[in-house]
């Protein structure tokens, strides 16, 4: 634990290095989701509500979505970068440290980018989520079991190169998961909604912990956090599965 605490705090030095380039690059993300919200807030304000969902519970949703997502792919950034690790042999001086693969991988890097929708996303609550202490401790739980939830997705489907020697379901599985998690799970229908809880479980990235803030229930609370551990113990095996397959590789960088 140590270890990974020093990692962690190395990688985030690295990030605030570049003071200009680090706030420059959040300051970006943050107008890319204001915009997007505006789209959506001129849209509700026209059509008012969809399937349950209104302008409200939309912006709950994008306030999940930001601060999990973009902690996940901020500061556990080589979730995303499996593929590219595995197949330029990057993970052979990680095996060489004493220390357990997967979680030391995974705080390697910090995309500076990406903790913009961390800041946005929790801002956004703070503004349009009526916090108050009870609203406030959901929110957070859910955000976390979200972000286990979505690292775990990554992991495992970014594990499968190891298996099929490609990278491209790893990738084809991140913008998918990301796009679905942008729309509640309620505006599909059929085998689309069926997929947006099991084989893509976008619904409990965003949807669900979303309507679990605006009014909790324990059965939609055990049903987000039996999904988080299942999905992190999948993408744990499908990794330590795969690393026995693992082919060591000449060459030695920095993921």
């Amino acid at each position: 634990m140590t270890q990974l605490a020093a990692t962690l705090r190395s990688s985030m030095a690295d990030a605030f290095a570049r003071r200009a380039s680090f706030w420059s690059q959040v300051g970006t993300m943050v107008a890319n989701d204001a915009a997007w919200i505006a789209f959506w807030v001129i849209f509700f304000h026209r059509v008012g509500a969809v399937r349950g969902w209104d302008q409200h519970r939309i912006l709950l949703l994008f306030a999940v979505l930001t601060t999990s997502a973009g902690f996940v792919l901020g500061v556990l950034s080589n979730t995303k970068r499996i593929p590219q690790l595995v197949n330029d042999g990057a993970l052979d001086e990680v095996l060489a440290l004493p220390v357990s693969p997967l979680p030391h991988l995974l705080v390697r890097r910090i995309d500076s980018i990406n903790l913009g929708d961390v800041l946005f996303g929790i801002v956004l609550f703070a503004v349009a989520g009526h916090p108050n202490p009870e609203r406030t401790l959901v929110f957070v739980v859910a955000c976390i079991a979200s972000a286990v939830l979505l690292t775990g997705f990554l992991v495992a489907t970014g594990s499968l190169v190891f298996f099929t020697g490609s990278g491209q379901l790893g990738d084809m599985s991140l913008h998918t998961m990301l796009l679905l998690a942008n729309y509640p799970a309620e505006v599909f229908t059929g085998y689309t909604r069926a997929l947006l809880y099991t084989a893509v479980p976008a619904a409990f990235v965003a949807g669900v912990p979303a309507r679990l803030v605006d009014h909790f229930t324990v059965a939609k609370g055990a049903a987000l956090l039996t999904a988080a551990v299942v999905m992190a113990v999948l993408g744990w095996t499908v990794f330590s599965l795969g690393l026995r397959r693992y082919t060591s590789g000449s060459a030695w960088s920095r993921g």
